[in-house]
């Protein structure tokens, strides 16, 4: 089991899963709490990332062997688990994500072959176009929406807003995290922001995401009336923001896990939870 954890990087659900719970108390202020539901949504969560991942993995497990950033810690190249298994993981998982909004509701159940397009063809994007890392995005955007489905069964605005933050916040950050494979993508021809515009341009262009992220939060907490618990959120979650571009330079991207892992998950987590306590104490 810990090699299957490992390999879809479970402790990365960190990123979404927030946005996730945003979206379904953002929902509960019009339509009731359901336990059972929200246990849905964490099983869609959990499946659907679990099989994104080990898509992603397997799909990539000649790159990853070739890659020497890559090559001994993952999981498939290393001999840890083998292609085969890992193919028959992103079955099940995906069909359990499917069976799953299946008790949800009936447009859940209807969009869910889409969210599976999205976030599974993402690992087909590096090998034609540089905007892979706002598919990246896309398929995390899913997260608040898709929960603000699960208890409403119909799109509003504010989650909307949420998931174009998402897309903006997670596009960023990948960026970054793809600027330490910048060399190797050039030789193996696969694509990138950091390929196309090299890493001073693309720095830029994670930093603007960031703003577009910080504007379009900026846009739901007015538009969504919250109070301060909401905007407390937003100022660390921000803060956060500016502090893991002070740590990966142009000349220095030693710190880009320090960037990527902990100070994104750190964000994620605190907003979230700020947000949810506006949310209740309305």
């Amino acid at each position: 089991m810990n090699k299957y954890l490992s390999l879809i990087k479970f402790s990365h659900t960190i990123f979404a899963m927030p946005f996730a719970f945003i979206g379904f108390f953002l929902a509960t202020q019009n339509y009731e709490f359901e336990w059972i539901t929200l246990l849905y949504v964490v099983l869609c969560m959990i499946f659907a990332r679990s099989a994104a991942m080990a898509f992603n993995r397997y799909i990539d497990r000649d790159i990853d062997t070739a890659n020497e950033r890559t090559a001994k810690v993952r999981e498939i190249p290393n001999g840890k688990i083998k292609a085969g298994s890992a193919l028959n993981f992103v079955i099940i998982n995906s069909l359990l994500f499917i069976g799953t909004t299946y008790f949800i509701n009936t447009l859940c159940l209807a969009l869910s072959p889409i969210a599976l397009l999205v976030i599974l063809g993402y690992s087909y994007t590096k090998r034609f176009t540089a905007l892979c890392h706002l598919v990246l995005g896309l398929g995390l955007a899913l997260a608040p929406i898709g929960a603000y489905l699960a208890v409403s069964g119909k799109f509003d605005i504010i989650p909307l807003l949420f998931s174009a933050a998402v897309l903006f916040w997670v596009s960023g950050f990948d960026i970054m995290y793809a600027l330490q494979d910048e060399g190797f993508d050039k030789k193996q021809k696969l694509h990138s922001i950091p390929v196309l515009l090299g890493v001073k341009n693309a720095l830029t262009l994670s930093n603007f995401l960031h703003f577009l992220s910080f504007i379009t939060l900026t846009f739901a907490g007015t538009m969504g009336s919250f109070g301060k618990f909401y905007w407390i959120g937003f100022s660390i979650f921000s803060a956060l923001l500016i502090y893991q571009h002070s740590l990966v330079k142009e000349n220095d991207l030693s710190k880009i896990n320090l960037a990527f892992f902990t100070t994104n998950g750190i964000a994620s987590v605190i907003f979230g939870a700020f947000v949810i306590a506006d949310l209740l104490s309305k």
